[in-house]
Order: C-alpha cells, then sequence, then structure tokens
C-alpha cells in the first residue's frame, strides 16, 4: 500500500501569520544548513529528537545530498519534508518530516532554531491541525 492515495496532492505550501512550510529541496540548502548546525543541541532537547542519529556533524555537501533525498522521497510520495520559513522574511527556521511508521498512518518530527524556539508549540499545533484536516491520515504519531 501506498503511504498516500494515488488520488492525493500534497500541499506545497502552509502559510500563518508566523511562518510558512514549503517542501525541502537543495535550494535550501546553505540556509537550512546554518539553521540547523546553529541549535543541534536544541532540535535534540526537541519532542522525538532525543534518539536520533541526527543531527551530527556533515558537511555542506553532505547536507546537500540529504536534501536531494528529501525532494526525491517527495516526488516519489514516499516522504514529505517541508522547510519552515519566517512569514516576514523568508529565512530558515525550522523543519518537518512526515513519513510512514509501523503502527500510525505517519510519523512528524519537527524543529525550529534555538533562536525560535517560541514557536516551537505554534508549530507542532499548526501542523497537527493540518494533519487532520488536509492530510490522508487518521491516526499520526507527532511527539510532543
Amino acid at each position: 500500500m501506498s503511504f498516500v492515495p494515488d488520488d492525493f496532492e500534497p500541499p506545497l505550501r502552509l502559510a500563518t501569520a508566523e511562518f510558512t512550510l514549503e517542501p525541502l529541496g537543495p535550494e535550501h540548502n546553505e540556509p537550512d544548513y546554518a539553521a540547523w548546525t546553529s541549535s543541534m543541541e536544541h532540535i535534540h532537547a526537541s519532542p522525538g529528537w532525543a534518539d536520533s542519529a541526527w543531527p551530527r556533524a556533515m558537511t555542506i555537501e553532505e547536507n546537500r545530498s540529504d536534501l536531494e533525498r528529501h525532494a526525491r522521497d517527495f516526488e516519489e510520495r514516499t516522504g514529505f519534508t517541508y522547510t519552515v520559513l519566517t512569514a516576514e522574511s523568508g529565512v530558515v527556521i525550522g523543519c518537518v518530516y512526515i513519513y510512514p511508521v509501523d503502527g500510525h498512518d505517519a510519523r512528524v518530527l519537527s524543529w525550529v532554531r534555538a533562536d525560535r524556539v517560541e514557536l516551537d508549540k505554534p508549530l507542532r499545533d499548526t501542523v497537527s491541525a493540518w494533519l487532520l484536516d488536509v492530510w490522508p491520515f487518521t491516526d499520526v504519531e507527532y511527539a510532543r
């Protein structure tokens, strides 16, 4: 069975007054790299990330390869990763990952930069509602 139904069109944007989500790709490499490398400790302290092997030290070229993989996943509909941008200036401040997991329709992880920690909860709340309203999921695992 596919991760999402064949007739489902994954959203290409979610915009709020505080942030915007758009599919993550290699065009985000430098700002994405700057965002997560400045916040590794905060990301590991965020819900769902404590036992993750990422973030870890990598080169900007390795990051580009990772972003290319996420873009392929999106195109192939096997997983969906969104970059989180500030609404006012479009600066990369985080990511949202939507992937299949056993026992649930999807597993979602998200993070924001350490200097935007006030957006952790609003991002989780907004994405949780979006998943129920727009996506074809009824049972989502999203660490809080």
